[in-house]
């Protein structure tokens, strides 16, 4: 018996140091997405039918299929609903709006469409007047602003030909988002952010994975005030991934704790409907049986 003592020592040891790693593994600043040099294009929405569209980052919409938008057509009935996927890479709330991707969603929606709304891992990460990417909103959900000297101001856009931005709050880009939505005559829908591959552990000494990047409060709180759904696939996909352990949720992530695989964006796109149903959202009519 006396070769158990260190076997426990050193597993131990092990856990120890995967649990700094992990710990260590949470900066505030979001890696950036991979090169999108693939990237599925938008299909013909058929204009007889309702659409519903993504709105969000590289979760999901990273080059061909590493994104759960692209895999979630499948699970509709999609002669009853065009399924839009027009998130992109590296967006932010804030950025979003700036660079007139929201203006291009705008465009294309019509009486009848659902937006989901899922925004949050490219909010955060330096102080918004001057951060380098231009993608920080300010941390909350009321009116406080922040100035931002444009040094290459933009083209296009609501901020064409301005020198300086004015940074709003999180929640002020959402109800952006869920104004203009509801004045198309279409509904908005919240989406809690994807899991990342960061594991901490609970009160209790239980390795758990990480289930909140700061903003889920403040989309509950959004939701509350405007009276919009929240759809919270981030608790389906954090238990089927704990349930699943470490060791099988990191072959998921092949690049970095934010970014998966094909497979790790189908079960993703998987949780959404999942959580669509949980919530019984009117989505679930237009779902496959």
């Amino acid at each position: 018996m006396s070769y158990v003592r260190p076997r426990i020592k050193l597993r131990h040891a092990v856990l120890a140091l995967f649990c700094t790693v992990a710990a260590f593994a949470q900066t505030p600043t979001p890696p950036d997405a991979p090169p999108q040099t693939s990237v599925t294009q938008n299909t013909a929405l058929n204009p007889a039918l309702p659409t519903l569209f993504i709105v969000g980052d590289s979760t999901a919409r990273n080059q061909a299929d590493l994104g759960w938008g692209d895999h979630f057509a499948h699970y509709f009935d999609t002669t009853k609903i065009n399924i839009a996927n027009r998130a992109r890479a590296g967006r932010s709330s804030r950025s979003y709006y700036n660079e007139g991707l929201w203006a291009n969603v705008l465009a294309e929606m019509k009486s009848g469409d659902f937006v989901l709304i899922q925004m949050g891992h490219n909010d955060g990460g330096g102080d918004p007047a001057t951060h380098a990417k231009a993608r920080s909103s300010v941390k909350g959900i009321g009116d406080e602003t922040a100035q931002y000297p444009l040094p290459n101001p933009f083209t296009t856009g609501p901020l064409a030909g301005q020198a300086t931005e004015t940074v709003h709050t999180y929640g002020w880009y959402l109800r952006k988002y869920i104004n203009d939505t509801r004045a198309k005559k279409a509904t908005p829908i919240l989406l809690t952010v994807t899991i990342r591959n960061i594991w901490v552990h609970d009160a209790d000494g239980n390795l758990r994975i990480e289930r909140d990047m700061g903003y889920r409060d403040y989309e509950y709180q959004i939701a509350a005030s405007e009276n919009v759904p929240v759809i919270d696939m981030a608790t389906v996909e954090a238990d089927r991934l704990e349930a699943l352990g470490p060791e099988k949720t990191a072959l998921l992530f092949p690049i970095d704790h934010t970014h998966t695989s094909a497979e790790g964006a189908e079960r993703n796109a998987e949780s959404v409907v999942i959580a669509l149903r949980n919530a019984n959202s009117p989505l679930v009519s237009y779902l496959k049986p």
